[in-house]
């Protein structure tokens, strides 16, 4: 699949893995990038992606990626100016980790993971990704439809491609009851996607990411990652935003990848 000219959408777009994948689809030539953010910095972000690509391709757009109604008007503008979406990365994700069941020390009462917690994790991390890729297969759908195109052949070359943002901890990590059970879901909803919207021509597949050096990371704080990360790397170091987006943009174009990529860097966890 060529992914020039192309038009994608991505959301969690102002840093990280996000905005690495951004900027590396300007250099494969796509023709736009819907940059999607909650975060009030997005549009200087956009302007610098464009400023460094030496074009505009990146437009922001700020707000909830749990929203149906904002969902739908980012790829209604996005649409209008530049053509249909065909790429889909919902990069957007939240941590809040704690431990599953903990012990209060002085009331020796047990306090479990805070319901509402583990649900608004579950809605950024899992639906919100899951809904953002099937608006995209949505929309492909209906212009197949519209032009009387029925199941898709391969001759007519691939419509469009998602890479779901997995983790490492979606094979269970201590202290991450919510967010590994969030990225252990996009496995089952990507295999399934797949299965369904080849019909249209649409790929599905998820990359999981080992620790790279996102704002996410960090905040886990330096003493953490030089004891409890990297000292388990292969690598020795944490893997940069660019070298996921590199693999990134290897699943969207090949046809011939499907199921999942992990970019780990040799993590392993302690025993």
């Amino acid at each position: 699949m060529e992914l020039s000219n192309r038009v994608a959408v991505i959301t969690g777009g102002a840093s990280g893995i996000g905005r690495a994948v951004a900027a590396a689809l300007a250099r494969r030539g796509v023709a736009a990038v819907a940059l999607v953010d909650q975060s009030p910095g997005i549009d200087d972000v956009a302007a610098e992606l464009n400023a460094a690509a030496g074009r505009t391709f990146a437009l922001p757009f700020r707000g909830d990626t749990t929203d149906e109604g904002f969902r739908a008007s980012v790829f209604d503008a996005i649409d209008r100016r530049h053509g249909p979406v065909s790429l889909c990365v919902p990069a957007a994700g939240i941590t809040r980790d704690d431990l599953a069941v903990r012990i209060d020390k002085h009331s020796g009462k047990a306090r479990i993971y805070p319901l509402e917690q583990f649900k608004l994790v579950v809605d950024v991390n899992l639906i919100a990704p899951v809904y953002w890729a099937l608006e995209m297969i949505a929309r492909i759908a209906e212009a197949r439809a519209a032009t009387s195109l029925k199941r898709w052949q391969p001759a007519e070359g691939i419509q469009g491609s998602v890479v779901f943002i997995g983790s490492i901890s979606s094979q269970g990590n201590r202290g991450q009851i919510a967010y590994a059970s969030t990225k252990a879901g996009l496995e089952g909803a990507a295999a399934t996607i797949m299965k369904e919207a080849m019909f249209h021509g649409v790929r599905c597949s998820v990359i999981h990411p080992g620790f790279t050096d996102t704002p996410m990371v960090r905040a886990m704080g330096a003493d953490y990652v030089a004891k409890n990360i990297l000292p388990f790397t292969q690598l020795g170091r944490l893997i940069k935003p660019e070298e996921i987006a590199d693999a990134i943009c290897f699943m969207l174009a090949n046809a011939a990848v499907s199921g999942e990529l992990w970019v780990d860097a040799g993590w392993h966890a302690p025993a």
